[in-house]
């Protein structure tokens, strides 16, 4: 075995080692089913009894996690003789969630390699630690010991993503499919997939474009001027128009084609996309999503970006480009304005860690939502800065893809932006290794304040005799 796969299997081992000590005491603490617990674990439990035609109304997701689950549980029980209550119990559920995780650090590190193959600088142990940080990113890594949706939507999503990057798009398509049979939002990112081949598409022939007329100074990047930005727009129009240019990219995405039309019309058949009680999952344009993203993002990657050149380049951009900034300003008030929602959940759930932010927060005063513009500006600024290195055509895509995916979300919910954030995260530079080890650090500090209020600051509603605890 080389020196390259014995640190990365050795980081798998160590990994895994520590999240099964985890899930030891937290299966411990918590041995019944919690909070969306109590739809999944009858329902795949029925499952394991062959009962595949009874489904929980409550229930909003499609089968996938049960289906896998089942098509795990059960040859492993039948190969070591177990029976009974054991079978499909709670904490054999939430195992499989612990093989997911594992699955998703491998696949992290693979996507890494791949998208900075070109990168001297992104040594391996740079993107070993980087991987750690993110397989341990903290509201991805708690929902790992719960059996919920997060770890195996995750898995199949970077799946797809990584035999996309790869060029297998007929798998991709297949793993697509599984990743929006463990949660119908997923279809956003396997569009996603198609966006990153059409925009090396765009990007080549922009490329052929500038060649022609010799413009050698336009550019591709994020940085581009608005001239700049209307001869892409223009060019883009153009490109799409041609007949043959959208029969060539229909052949190269013909299986992300496939499963979205097919997601089309199961959307007309079932009357949405939502699957079971509709009643709290009602569709929205709550554009200050984008703010509290950013402002996710911010916190979460603050290692990589937030530093004093960042500081001095955001204030020098202001400057070159005051009448931009001020119009942005403008319209960001009026979103936050307008286009506020909160959902009755958030005003209501106690265990949520969101319910805290909006009480401590943003209802603290009627204007604090609008006082907090300029730091969302900043935020957003900080996270297209740090895509720079991107097409102007990848990131338009990725834009497009990022409002799909939260701005029709009612509520604020903190796992609606995993992926989003780690597909952020994988594209940008891969920082140096003493950034990396204090992100580590942030995210193993994060993690143990989330395990310790959760099992052991516990508390119990007025009208419930239930032990309830604080999770993201």
């Amino acid at each position: 075995m080389e020196k390259v796969e014995w640190y990365i299997f050795a980081s798998l081992g160590t990994y895994f080692l520590i999240s099964c000590i985890l899930f030891s005491k937290f299966t411990r603490e918590q041995r019944e089913p919690y909070m969306d617990e109590i739809f999944h674990v009858p329902q795949v439990q029925k499952y394991c009894e062959g009962r595949f035609n009874e489904w929980d109304p409550m229930i909003t997701t499609l089968p996938g996690l049960y289906l896998v689950s089942v098509g795990i549980v059960k040859p492993s029980v039948w190969l070591v003789g177990w029976s009974g209550k054991v079978v499909c119990s709670t904490g054999m559920l939430r195992f499989i969630n612990l093989l997911f995780s594992s699955g998703n650090l491998y696949l992290i590190y693979l996507i890494l390699c791949k998208l900075h193959q070109t990168d001297k600088t992104a040594s391996t142990s740079r993107r070993i630690l980087s991987a750690l940080a993110l397989s341990s990113f903290p509201v991805l890594y708690f929902f790992t010991f719960l059996y919920y949706t997060d770890a195996g939507s995750t898995f199949f999503t970077l799946s797809a993503y990584l035999m996309c990057l790869y060029g297998s798009h007929k798998i991709s398509g297949l793993l697509g499919f599984c990743a929006v049979m463990f949660r119908q939002t997923n279809i956003i990112w396997v569009v996603f997939c198609a966006g990153v081949l059409i925009a090396q598409k765009l990007t080549e022939a922009w490329k052929t474009e500038l060649t022609k007329k010799r413009e050698d100074k336009v550019s591709t990047s994020t940085e581009a001027s608005i001239t700049e930005i209307k001869k892409v727009t223009q060019f883009m129009v153009e490109y799409i128009l041609s007949t043959s240019n959208v029969k060539i990219l229909i052949c190269l995405t013909w299986p992300y084609v496939m499963l979205l039309v097919g997601f089309l019309v199961f959307i007309v058949f079932n009357g949405g996309i939502v699957v079971g009680d509709r009643s709290s999952h009602e569709a929205c344009l709550n554009f200050p999503q984008l703010f509290y993203f950013f402002s996710f993002t911010l916190a979460f990657s603050i290692f990589h970006s937030l530093s004093y050149q960042k500081i001095v380049n955001f204030i020098q951009s202001l400057k070159k480009h005051p009448i931009f900034f001020l119009s942005l300003t403008a319209l960001s008030l009026f979103l936050v304005w307008k286009f506020t929602y909160v959902h009755k959940y958030l005003l209501a759930d106690n265990r949520h860690y969101p319910f805290y932010v909006w009480k401590k927060i943003f209802q603290k005063h009627r204007l604090v939502p609008f006082i907090l513009v300029p730091g969302y500006i900043f935020a957003a600024w900080s996270f297209v800065d740090s895509l720079k290195s991107k097409s102007l055509f990848w990131n338009l895509m990725f834009c497009v893809c990022l409002v799909a995916a939260i701005v029709p979300q009612k509520l604020l919910e903190f796992r609606y932006y995993i992926l989003p954030y780690l597909i952020y995260r994988l594209n940008i530079q891969v920082p140096s290794v003493f950034r990396l080890v204090l992100e580590l650090g942030l995210y193993t500090i994060v993690n143990a304040l989330t395990f310790y209020l959760f099992l052991n600051r516990t508390f119990l509603w007025p009208d419930s005799k239930e032990v309830q605890r604080f999770m993201w």
